[in-house]
């Protein structure tokens, strides 16, 4: 979702249209960065995303931006240049300013699933991704439309749910970034709660190494993405999945890699994800006990 408010709206569309008895959420649900909406004397609204320069005049208009905004998975944030420059050169303040927006925006989807999830469904399980400040779990936590499942083993109809949001080290060291020890430690950790692995679920934020739904741009010394494509997913997800084959495996992080694979009996799925055109990215997966009837990738 990375924040993306029409995709987190189509979402909730979904469970209707699919006719869907559990819904599940992969993590990466905070937005990209918060969009200054800078104020000048004449009652204009500017404001640049992304090296783009938008401007807006009437309060039609303004609104109509800060939906844009909001759809492309930034947090809109109406100021002036000498606020916003004092915000911009402080680190807490600027954290806390994210923290505030991207908690905000959780609280209004917890409203919207209140509202229009179907009554089969009730709760959407969601757990963190690398990306997501751990500021977010208390929100979840208390929610009246979410299961928080980070770090958890839960119960999804007749399967045990195997869930982390963490993933192996990235180059931008985000929040729930770790190292491959210590996410194989987490993974055997809870997989020694799971009675039923042929039953099971693994509910992983990253794809397993060199699984084909891992691969991104390879980066230059100075971040640039190159044309070539590389597997950057994790090792030690690769060989837990190796290990216990359960039934089904849920990845997404690598937004480029939507696609599935089966490793040995597991099969392994990531949707992908392009929540800046607002185009939601999914699967639909039908199960049984022990055994996947069939799923189909979608997109709307």
């Amino acid at each position: 979702m990375h924040g993306s408010d029409v995709t987190f709206q189509k979402y909730i569309g979904a469970a209707n249209f699919y006719k869907a008895d559990i819904m599940i959420l992969g993590g990466d649900i905070s937005g990209k960065g918060i969009a200054p909406l800078m104020k000048t004397s004449d009652g204009q609204v500017t404001c640049q995303i992304a090296g783009k320069e938008y401007s807006a005049n009437s309060p039609q208009e303004i609104e109509k931006l800060s939906t844009l905004i909001k759809d492309m998975g930034y947090y809109g944030f109406t100021t002036s240049p000498e606020e916003w420059g004092s915000i911009n050169s402080d680190v807490k303040k600027m954290d806390e300013l994210f923290i505030k927006l991207s908690t905000d925006r959780l609280k209004h989807w917890n409203e919207i699933a209140k509202e229009k999830l179907p009554k089969k469904v009730q709760k959407i399980f969601v757990t963190g991704g690398n990306d997501d400040p751990f500021a977010v779990d208390d929100v979840l936590e208390a929610s009246e439309s979410f299961i928080y499942c980070h770090n958890k083993v839960v119960k999804v109809a007749d399967h045990e749910m195997l869930c982390t949001g963490y993933a192996n080290m990235t180059p931008w060291k985000l929040p729930r970034d770790t190292t491959e020890e210590h996410l194989a430690q987490i993974i055997d950790d809870l997989a020694s709660q799971v009675k039923d692995m042929s039953n099971a679920i693994f509910n992983i934020h990253v794809p397993p190494y060199n699984s084909k739904l891992d691969e991104a741009p390879k980066l230059t010394e100075d971040m640039k993405a190159k044309a070539e494509f590389v597997p950057v997913g994790s090792t030690a997800v690769r060989d837990a999945i190796e290990r216990y084959q359960p039934l089904l495996g849920l990845h997404g992080h690598i937004h480029e890699s939507r696609g599935a694979i089966s490793i040995g009996r597991t099969l392994c799925v990531n949707p992908g994800s392009e929540y800046g055109e607002g185009i939601l990215r999914g699967a639909v997966i039908n199960l049984e006990a022990g055994k996947i009837k069939g799923y189909i990738l979608t997109s709307g």
